[in-house]
């Protein structure tokens, strides 16, 4: 667009501000927004990628590149799924693909490494609660993924539809596993009594 000032005409390009406040706009909105999504999921996403991985380098490693795969997806988010579904379904695929790279390599389970939070008030429940979780994560761990993938999405409290949307499986194939799966920690579980 020209914008004429007096006798000398000059040419303004007056859309380009527009566009550069608009894109700015849309990064704040979508920085904000990623913030927001990670201010709320982000423990259980950090659950999540600990159920993948054994250490907890290799946990921070998975979280930060599902923290990447959700920023460049982000702008892609249409809401054809809820929010937390979205998420979920970037952070398995991201986890699949960091157990196949890793497939190749050796990874010794640490005890010691991997925290479980426990909001717990006196240490003999601290202790005995701390037990039990690192019990469970143990034996879920011991899990094959398909089963291991349904168990932490439930713990994560995902409905099956949500579940089968996440993993690209039928609501009847989730139940079959969720059944599989709770059966193998049961007993599991049971053995380590």
């Amino acid at each position: 667009m020209k914008l004429f000032m007096g006798t000398d005409a000059v040419a303004v390009d007056v859309a380009a501000p527009v566009l550069l406040d608009r894109e700015y706009l849309d990064r704040t909105t979508l920085e904000q927004q990623f913030e927001n999504l990670l201010e709320v999921y982000g423990p259980a996403l950090t659950r999540l990628a600990a159920s993948y991985t054994n250490t907890v380098s290799d946990r921070d490693d998975l979280l930060q590149e599902i923290a990447l795969a959700i920023w460049q997806g982000l702008p892609r988010f249409r809401g054809e799924s809820s929010e937390r579904t979205f998420l979920y379904r970037i952070a398995h695929n991201r986890a699949i693909t960091f157990l196949s790279r890793a497939r190749g390599q050796s990874h010794e389970l640490i005890d010691d490494e991997i925290e479980v939070h426990d909001p717990a008030p006196g240490p003999e429940s601290s202790l005995s609660e701390r037990q039990r979780s690192n019990d469970l994560r143990q034996a879920v761990h011991r899990l094959p993924v398909a089963y291991r993938q349904v168990i932490t999405l439930t713990l994560e409290g995902l409905g099956y539809r949500e579940i089968s949307e996440v993993l690209g499986i039928s609501e009847a194939n989730v139940g079959a596993r969720l059944n599989r799966a709770r059966q193998q920690l049961k007993d599991v579980l049971e053995k380590r009594r």
